[in-house]
């Protein structure tokens, strides 16, 4: 039904932007699933990020700075158990189960999990309207071929952060035949 990817400088306001949409939908009776993530923090500095299953509410650790297993992606090492069991099940269970799929995000650390990838194809191949964040730079087929079918790519920015939500909004609430409640 189509795919929509943000993608946009770090610390832009990508998740936040993300985190607005999924309200936005689930409070108009939109069954959304997936996964999210974002940032811990510890004096005020970044320490990893944690995932959380849309439709569950289950969260998990995606990556820590100071954890001493799991591939090293920058700075942090991927827990690649929690993005298995956690994220890529999430996706799994979306591309079957849900009216919106939201990936938040599709990039270096994600990619490094088979089952997370497995899951991305899933939600690609359901036809279902989805929503992704998108590595900036990051070349990969996965990630060249969610570019490839898109219906809209969206950049966003300071200045368009607040404006392109509300559009992306619409347009995926349209994707899935309007309010529900």
């Amino acid at each position: 039904m189509g795919i929509w990817l943000i993608t946009g400088s770090p610390g832009v306001g990508k998740s936040t932007a993300v985190s607005k949409i999924v309200m936005k939908l689930k409070s108009a009776g939109v069954i959304v699933g997936g996964c999210t993530t974002s940032e811990t923090k510890a004096g005020g500095a970044r320490t990893g990020f944690v995932l959380r299953d849309l439709a569950t509410g289950m969260t998990g650790e995606l990556a820590s700075a100071t954890s001493k297993f799991g591939p090293r992606v920058g700075r942090y090492r991927v827990n690649l158990t929690d993005l298995a069991n956690i994220g890529g099940k999430a996706l799994e269970a979306a591309s079957s189960s849900s009216e919106l799929i939201v990936v938040d995000e599709v990039g270096p650390m994600e990619l490094v999990s088979p089952e997370f990838r497995r899951g991305v194809r899933m939600c690609i191949d359901s036809g279902k309207p989805l929503l992704a964040v998108v590595h900036e730079r990051l070349e990969d087929d996965l990630l060249n071929e969610l570019r490839g079918k898109a219906e809209a790519i969206t950049t966003l920015t300071v200045e368009n952060r607040d404006s392109a939500g509300d559009e992306l909004s619409e347009a995926l609430l349209k994707a899935v035949g309007g309010p529900k409640v």
